[in-house]
């Protein structure tokens, strides 16, 4: 009987301190990160970041227990979607720059007798620099590898509303059992320089409806903050990325008060876990905040799970 096969996608992160360089080099070699039309160029630009980063980036690494969590959780966020969908479905996921790779899922699909290829990357909003580069890597490895299975491929998922439901969820908890009005709620997404939202990718048009979204229930659920803001975290070099960054919205919250919500990623990483929690943590410190609390991603929660499950079945 042949099967249908549900691959989640996301970019990764080291397993252990020696994959560091290796999820550096990858990343900065991908021409939908680094967008100059000149592969030598790519590669020298690329050299360089990873040169300059990469002591700073293991140490980072080191404070978090020697790997990132995504890893973790994401196997965690399968085996809960396998055990919803049962033993027709295989369930697997892919990382874009550490293992496992796209290719090593895809030799294991091509032993089984798997006729359609869900793939959803994790990413709520679309990008080129996420959803756009996990796709192309797989489809590349698959369409290699000579398999027959039908790939379907989603591009987006902010607008599902029990993913929504799982957001909000987080951030109730956050809170628990103080009053909204206290604080200021801020939804960090990951920045991207300009030129790539004026080379028309879509990213910043869908964190901004997904903001609104949020908002709305937020307003129905009586989750009544004091003021909810969007800004945009982890820049890197001179050029001008997406505003305001979240160092500069932090200047203008009034409130000494303050949950982030990282509104750009479905499961926990470094700029979750280390970014925002203890770097913007001693930057907010340092302006006087005396609440600063950073929401949990959804990760394997039993609403992710559901909303996947929807995700899947509005595919078919």
């Amino acid at each position: 009987m042949k099967k249908e096969a549900i691959v989640l996608l996301n970019m990764g992160g080291p397993n252990n301190l020696n994959e560091v360089e290796m999820f550096l080099k990858n990343m900065f070699a991908d021409k939908n990160i680094l967008t100059m039309k000149s592969t030598l160029m790519r590669k020298m630009i690329g050299g360089f970041i990873v040169f300059s980063r990469v002591e700073a980036s293991q140490e980072i690494y080191r404070e978090l227990g020697g790997k990132s969590p995504i890893v973790g959780h994401t196997k965690k966020l399968v085996s809960k979607l396998q055990k919803k969908l049962g033993e027709k479905f295989i369930v697997d996921f892919a990382m874009r720059y550490t293992p496992p790779f796209a290719c090593e899922v895809v030799e294991r699909l091509n032993k089984e007798d798997v006729d359609k290829i869900y793939l959803i990357p994790l990413y709520p909003q679309y990008s080129t620099t996420t959803t756009k580069s996990s796709l192309e890597d797989f489809e590349a490895c698959y369409h290699k590898s000579q398999g027959t299975a039908l790939l379907v491929e989603k591009k987006h998922f902010f607008e599902n509303e029990t993913y929504n439901k799982a957001v909000i969820k987080s951030i109730k908890t956050t809170v628990a059992a103080d009053k909204y009005r206290d604080f200021d709620i801020i939804f960090s997404a990951h920045g991207l320089p300009q030129k790539i939202i004026d080379a028309g990718d879509v990213y910043e048009k869908h964190v901004k409806r997904h903001v609104a979204i949020l908002k709305e229930m937020m307003q129905e659920e009586g989750m009544l903050f004091h003021d909810v803001h969007l800004a945009y975290q982890s820049k890197v070099g001179r050029m001008q990325w997406l505003t305001p960054s979240l160092e500069e919205k932090l200047k203008t919250v009034r409130n000494r008060g303050v949950v982030i919500f990282p509104i750009a990623f479905t499961i926990d990483n470094s700029e979750t876990d280390y970014e925002l929690d203890v770097e913007y943590r001693e930057i907010a410190k340092e302006m006087g905040f005396k609440e600063y609390r950073v929401c949990k991603c959804p990760n394997d929660s039993d609403l992710f799970v559901d909303a996947l499950v929807e995700v899947y079945e509005k595919m078919k």
